[in-house]
C-alpha cells in the first residue's frame, strides 16, 4: 500500500522528537573549549557544499534545500553519537567544540550527498544520512580513539569516508543507473549557463575557509598556525595546477573546463588535511597541492566517465574532490609519521600523535605509529564501501519512496516551483 505524500515526510518528525528525548535524558552544557574554526566550518557546511551543488540545471532547490536539512538533522544526531563514546557518569557533556565536530560530520554526510545527487529520493536521503552518521562516528571512534591515528583534517575519517560510503550506496543503485541514458535521453544531468556560476559560490567559499575546517580541531597554536598555512599553500598550488591540467585535458584543449574549476582547486585542502598540522615544511604543502591539483582533474577527465559508463554514478565527482585526494593524504601521514621525532616537535609529538607521547609508559614508535596511520585508512575503505553498499540496498526498498527513472535531477518532485 502506498504512503500518501503528505505522511512521507512523517518518519523523520519521529525521528526528531527521538533526538528531543535523548538529549534530556543525555546531553548536559560541559566546560567552555577553545574552537577558532566553528565560524569558518559552519559556512562551509551550509554555503559552502549547498552552493557547490546548485550545478545541475533543474535541481538548484534540492541541492540547497536537502543541504540544509541534512546539515541540520546531522549536527543533532552527530552530537549525540559521537559523545556517546565519551560519557561520563551516564551523561554527555557538549560546549562549542562538540558543534565544531558535529559540523564536520556533517561533512561526511554532504560527501555522500554529492556522489547521489539528483539519484535518490529526499527520503532516502535522510535514511541514509540517519545510518552513515552512526557508522561515521564509530568509524572515527575506530580511527582517532582506538588506533590513535593523526587525522586533524579528517582526510581519512571524513573525507574519505563520506566518499566511498556514497560509491557504495551508487553501487547499489547501480542496475537502474546504467538504464539512465536509455529512459532519459534528454538527461537533466548537466548545468547551465546560471546555474555554473552559482556552483562558483559554494567553491570559493569553500576555498576561502578551507583553512578553518582543517584547524578547528587542532589544540596548540604552532599546530594552528601550520595547519592554517599548509592548508593555505597546498590549496593555492592545487589551484594553479588545477587549471593548468583543466586546458591540457579538456575536451575543447586549451580552454578550461568549469567542473575542474570548481572541485579540483579544492582538491588540495584534502590532500593536505591527514598532516596539515605535521612538520612537513612549507615546501611539501605546495608539493602536496600539486600533486592534488593532478589527481583530481585527472580523475574528472578519465575515471568519471568510465565509471559512468559502467552505470556507477558519481554525479559531484566526490571521488575526484574527497576519495582519491583523501586516499593521497592518508598515504602521505604513513609517511611523514614514520619519519616523525621528539627533535623535530618538542612538546607537540603528544598532541599531533598522541600514542607516542614520551610521557606514556610504553609509547609508540614512529614506524607503528606509521602502521596504524595505515590501518585507519585500510578500515576506513573497507568499512565505508561496505556499509554505503548495504545501506544502498535497504534504500532502494519502497518505502524509501526511489525516484523514478524519468525524474531524476529534478526539483519537480519535492518542491512546488515558480510558474
Amino acid at each position: 500500500m502506498a504512503v500518501k505524500p503528505l505522511l512521507k515526510y512523517a518518519p523523520l518528525f519521529l525521528f526528531q522528537i527521538i533526538l528531543v528525548v535523548l538529549f534530556f535524558v543525555f546531553v548536559r552544557y560541559g566546560e567552555p573549549k577553545n574552537s577558532p574554526g566553528f565560524e569558518g566550518t559552519h559556512v562551509m557546511i551550509f554555503i559552502g557544499f549547498g552552493f557547490l551543488m546548485t550545478f545541475l540545471k533543474k535541481y538548484c532547490y534540492s541541492a540547497l534545500g536537502f543541504n540544509w536539512l541534512l546539515a541540520a538533522l546531522v549536527i543533532q544526531w552527530a552530537m549525540f553519537c559521537q559523545n556517546a563514546f565519551h560519557m561520563k557518569d551516564g551523561k554527555i557533556l557538549v560546549s562549542k567544540m562538540e558543534m565544531v565536530e558535529a559540523d564536520i560530520m556533517a561533512a561526511t554526510v554532504l560527501i555522500t550527498f554529492g556522489a547521489l545527487l539528483g539519484v535518490a529520493s529526499g527520503v532516502q536521503l535522510l535514511f541514509i544520512a540517519i545510518v552513515e552518521t552512526a557508522i561515521g562516528c564509530a568509524n572515527l571512534y575506530l580511527v582517532v580513539d582506538v588506533l590513535k591515528a593523526a587525522d586533524a583534517g579528517g582526510s581519512i575519517a571524513i573525507h574519505t569516508f563520506g566518499a566511498y560510503f556514497g560509491l557504495g550506496v551508487s553501487l547499489a543503485f547501480r542496475k537502474k543507473a546504467a538504464q539512465d541514458a536509455a529512459n532519459n535521453p534528454v538527461s537533466l544531468n548537466a548545468p547551465s549557463y546560471t546555474s555554473d556560476v552559482t556552483a562558483m559560490i559554494g567553491s570559493i567559499f569553500l576555498w576561502i575557509y578551507w583553512p578553518s575546517f582543517n584547524s578547528a580541531l587542532v589544540e596548540t597554536p604552532g599546530e594552528y598556525d601550520r595547519a592554517v598555512m599548509n592548508t593555505y599553500l597546498s590549496l593555492g598550488a592545487a589551484t594553479v595546477v588545477s587549471f593548468i591540467m583543466s586546458s591540457w585535458l579538456s575536451h575543447d584543449e586549451g580552454k578550461f573546463d568549469m567542473v575542474h574549476v570548481q572541485n579540483s582547486t579544492l582538491a588540495g585542502g584534502v590532500a593536505v588535511g591527514a598532516v596539515c598540522n605535521m612538520h612537513i615544511q612549507p615546501g611539501g604543502a605546495i608539493l602536496i597541492g600539486i600533486g592534488a591539483g593532478i589527481l583530481s582533474v585527472a580523475g574528472y577527465r578519465f575515471l568519471t566517465p568510465w565509471l559512468t559508463k559502467k552505470g556507477l554514478l558519481d554525479t559531484c565527482g566526490v571521488n575526484n574532490l574527497h576519495g582519491m585526494p583523501g586516499i593521497y593524504s592518508g598515504i602521505i601521514s604513513i609517511i611523514i609519521a614514520a619519519l616523525a621525532t621528539s627533535d623535530v616537535y618538542g612538546t607537540e609529538l603528544a598532541t599531533v600523535f598522541p600514542a607516542m607521547d614520551p610521557k606514556l609508559d610504553d609509547p609508540r614508535s614512529a614506524q607503528n605509529q606509521a602502521l596504524m596511520q595505515a590501518a585507519a585508512l585500510g578500515a576506513t575503505l573497507l568499512i565505508s564501501f561496505v556499509t554505503g553498499l548495504i545501506t544502498g540496498f535497504i534504500a532502494k526498498l519502497p518505502c524509501f519512496h526511489p525516484l523514478p527513472e524519468d525524474k531524476r535531477y529534478n526539483d519537480e518532485v519535492d518542491w512546488e516551483l515558480p510558474s
